[in-house]
């Protein structure tokens, strides 16, 4: 007679979704330890994510959404290498080929049973934000019109074959970024994270057995389905539409639509993205993996925290994504800025249209933009070359219950700022003001969380790049709320004369200059009582 399946209930269901996000975490843990840029170890701008044996992602760990929504497509892209054998780590960058732009560097890792081999229990996955890979400027997030101008493009490649590091692919990627040292130390600290997410995840073998593993990964999806149908049939049945717009593509282009049709039908939602913009000139390109992790992440905000993450919650999802639009770019269009402010803009459309069908649980908009700051030179205490880059936070939307939080890195991304310690030990800059920028959210009912605003003042010459959005279109408010302050961007140079570098710049600076940055409040939600008076 053959073995009983394994039992699976909601009991032991709920002990393997936190058996296998332990897992992720533990990943994660190590990764921000032992990474060796201030991006990583402070910021913690990485994720890292399990996926059973057939590369649907089962859990992941309380990182970036961006990274995480869009992951799945890394695995499916790395297993275009299979078969993968014990050892193996797969490496990729490349937004067409299951990446999402170049400084995302994912490393993929099948874990098997033991260490020689054994039945596929899945893999691992960490991505993290590498803080140069190449490209036209420093922090390789270039205002640029093609993705090759962008960085070093990595299809899927085995970086470790079978425990054996590819040193002529790996020193190819030191060869290829302006701090290689950098990269060295991160990328290290990812394969570290493969290691102990490898060990973690091999652990339970033994204890539950694999039959039990691949069940309770299987009922998992399954009951993340199962709550993402029941969240949408809550939901009332119609169409409900919102259109937005990005400021410009830092190439003479402004006012790029996003615009969304959400069609409720009971336990199925479907988002058309017709009439969205096509293809522009720059950066602001999503890839479809953007795109549908940016709508799986608003559908998410309205589920409780006990749900599960995974690949189940796409099932009820349907997408009509037109091919060679600013949601769904064709190669080799330049996406560098759609990962970071794409993403936020198809999060504010969604969120629009959610807000129509569920009023009283959907935000105002937030700040709907990461405002990064890149800067890339010399430094001269050091004697070697830096780059720095950073996300800025801003106000989020209020809620008829709530306001706003102020200063706060908001949807799509999920990490810190960088201390000021940390920042003035590790570049030759200095922050001459860092606080909220008092007022810029929007008032109403609920007002809207206000910005923040930073002054980084240089002391060495370095080319500095902003890539910033809600500069143009303020962050709206909803039933009556006033939106948010848009942000501003401004460089004070050293004789005082001061230049407004609107939303998007490359520029070279010299010592004694100074980058200013107002970061957008968020929107409101209802009117005060002065405007109800006002109104009668």
């Amino acid at each position: 007679m053959g073995s009983s399946p394994p039992a699976v209930d909601a009991v032991s269901t709920e002990v393997f979704r936190h058996l296998f996000s332990a897992v992720a975490e533990d990943m994660g843990a190590v990764l921000g330890r032992t990474a060796y840029s201030p991006n990583i170890k402070e910021r913690r701008d990485y994720s890292c994510a399990v996926f059973d044996a057939t590369g649907r992602m089962i859990a992941q760990a309380a990182h970036i959404p961006v990274h995480l929504g869009s992951m799945p497509a890394s695995i499916q892209a790395a297993l275009t290498l299979a078969p993968l054998a014990p050892g193996d780590a797969v490496l990729l960058n490349d937004p067409y080929a299951g990446g999402t732009h170049l400084p995302d560097i994912t490393l993929v890792t099948p874990v098997f049973g033991d260490e020689q081999g054994g039945p596929l229990l899945g893999y691992v996955a960490s991505r993290a934000h590498h803080a140069d890979v190449g490209g036209m400027s420093p922090g390789s997030l270039p205002l640029s019109t093609e993705l090759y101008a962008e960085g070093l493009i990595i299809p899927p490649i085995k970086l470790v074959d079978a425990g054996r590091r590819n040193d002529v692919v790996y020193q190819l990627l030191l060869a290829n970024t302006r701090t290689p040292e950098e990269r060295d130390g991160d990328l290290n600290a990812q394969l570290a994270a493969a290691t102990v997410g490898g060990h973690r995840l091999r652990e339970l073998a033994p204890r539950y057995g694999h039959a039990a593993i691949a069940a309770h990964a299987t009922a998992l999806l399954a009951a993340a389905e199962r709550l993402t149908r029941a969240t949408i049939r809550d939901l009332p049945d119609g169409v409900y539409r919102c259109t937005d717009y990005l400021d410009d593509d830092g190439q003479g282009n402004q006012d790029l639509a996003i615009r969304v049709a959400l069609t409720i039908a009971g336990d199925e939602m479907t988002l058309d993205f017709t009439g969205s913009a096509p293809e522009c000139a720059g950066s602001l390109n999503a890839v479809a993996a953007i795109t549908r992790s940016a709508c799986l992440y608003s559908l998410r905000c309205l589920m409780g925290p006990d749900v599960p993450t995974n690949d189940g919650g796409f099932a009820p999802l349907r997408f009509i994504l037109p091919e060679g639009s600013i949601v769904n770019a064709r190669r080799p269009r330049a996406v560098a800025a759609g990962n970071v402010e794409t993403s936020q803009r198809i999060v504010d459309v969604v969120f629009g249209a959610l807000a129509q069908a569920a009023p009283d649980r959907v935000p105002a908009a937030g700040q709907g933009t990461m405002n990064n700051v890149l800067v890339g030179g010399h430094d001269a205490r050091t004697g070697q070359p830096f780059t720095y880059y950073e996300t800025l936070a801003g106000g989020s939307g209020a809620l008829p219950d709530l306001p706003g939080l102020s200063g706060r890195q908001v949807h799509m991304t999920n990490t810190l700022n960088t201390p000021i310690e940390a920042l003035e030990i590790a570049y030759p800059l200095r922050v001459l003001a860092y606080g909220l920028r008092r007022q810029s959210g929007g008032r109403g009912h609920q007002d809207g969380g206000d910005g923040i605003r930073r002054e980084i003042q240089f002391l060495a010459p370095a080319t500095a790049t902003v890539v910033s959005e809600r500069r143009r279109h303020a962050p709206y408010g909803l039933a009556g709320g006033a939106p948010g302050s848009p942000g501003r961007n401004r460089l004070r140079r050293a004789n005082g004369d001061e230049v407004d570098l609107g939303g998007k710049a490359t520029f070279a600076v010299q010592p004694g200059d100074v980058l200013i940055v107002e970061t957008p409040g968020g929107g409101a939600w209802g009117t005060t009582l002065d405007d109800e008076v006002m109104r009668r």
